[in-house]
């Protein structure tokens, strides 16, 4: 599981309008993504494999009850939950034993932990020692592409993702869509366009709410 979708919790309109003529640097977007816990958003993801006809699709809510943690809670079609706190990562399952292991164990899910709070925070050099930034759009409509600079390097030493592209209206973050190095494309929809995947039903309909109106 690409573990960066835990840094995207909630993200919750802010009072002011975007302006829809002004582009979207990486500075304004990250200023406006930026959430202080406790918070908490319902995604609807969509996990691709080649063992599998369809997409399986994947519904919880991401949760951040303080500074140091984050919250994965899986709710269909299985229910299990994980947590990230101080190095720390613990899985369990409906009715099954806790899971606990150290993040040094998984140098990505280590590297990617640390950007979490750098995103969180709105901080962007924390953020660019481990992505470069590239953006597209307006404040009204926007997409950021975060490229690992490992990846850019050709070395994938602690480096599981091949970039992660972000979709977002004015201070609403809508959808992820994460590249693997290896693997099927993922994709995360979010506030509003979670709550309208609810009555979407094909991979397709899903992709559509993800990109409705992005950025070129």
């Amino acid at each position: 599981m690409p573990m960066l979708m835990l840094l995207f919790s909630a993200v919750l309109p802010c009072a002011a309008a975007p302006d829809p003529g002004t582009r979207a640097d990486a500075g304004w977007i990250l200023q406006k993504l930026a959430r202080p816990a406790p918070m908490r958003t319902g995604f609807v993801e969509l996990r691709g494999s080649a063992m599998l006809k369809a997409p399986l699709r994947i519904e919880g809510e991401y949760r951040r009850p303080d500074n140091d943690t984050l919250v994965r809670e899986v709710r269909a079609p299985y229910a299990e939950t994980t947590t990230l706190r101080k190095g720390q990562a613990s899985i369990v399952r409906a009715g099954g034993k806790v899971r606990t292991f150290s993040l040094a164990r998984v140098p990505e899910l280590a590297g990617l932990q640390a950007s979490f709070g750098a995103l969180l925070s709105g901080d962007r050099a924390a953020l660019e020692k481990h992505y470069r930034l590239t953006t597209q759009g307006t404040q009204q409509q926007w997409t950021m592409v975060l490229t690992p600079l490992a990846a850019q390097s050709g070395s994938t030493a602690g480096n599981a993702v091949r970039d992660i592209t972000l979709y977002g209206r004015g201070a609403e973050l809508r959808c992820i869509e994460t590249r693997p190095l290896k693997g099927e494309l993922q994709r995360t929809l979010l506030a509003g366009a979670a709550t309208a995947a609810r009555s979407a039903t094909t991979a397709e309909a899903l992709a559509a709410l993800c990109r409705a109106g992005a950025a070129s």
